[in-house]
């Protein structure tokens, strides 16, 4: 497990499984199992790693993407609480509401001329 994570993850609730991966590494990939499935059974959160021709590499990194996956499933961002404006705010903008359709009163055609 990572340093900065609080998540503790038991050894009862996942289960590792190991596979044959497929793609580059010669003859050490094709013969040997280093593909590493971790399945989170109380989550059902499954990740896998393939990258590494090593077990021991790709099983550190599975780890990692599961810690990370299941922080992400119990995060919950802050609700935003909405600022209020200041009285003074409020007439500031009204008062350049006011000279935009002052502005825009000039503007208008008579229908006399």
């Amino acid at each position: 497990m990572s340093a900065n994570s609080a998540i503790n993850i038991r050894k009862s609730d996942i289960e590792i499984e190991f596979y044959r991966s497929s793609g580059p590494g010669g003859q050490h990939k094709n013969k040997t199992a280093t593909a590493v499935r971790i399945r989170h059974i109380p989550t059902g959160i499954v990740v896998q790693a393939t990258e590494r021709r090593s077990q021991h590499l790709n099983r550190e990194i599975a780890m990692e993407r599961l810690e990370k996956a299941i922080a992400k499933m119990y995060f919950k961002p802050k609700k935003r609480i909405p600022t209020k404006l200041s009285r003074s705010q409020k007439m500031r903008r009204l008062e350049d509401k006011k000279k935009i359709a002052g502005k825009k009163v000039l503007r208008k055609v008579k229908e006399g001329d």
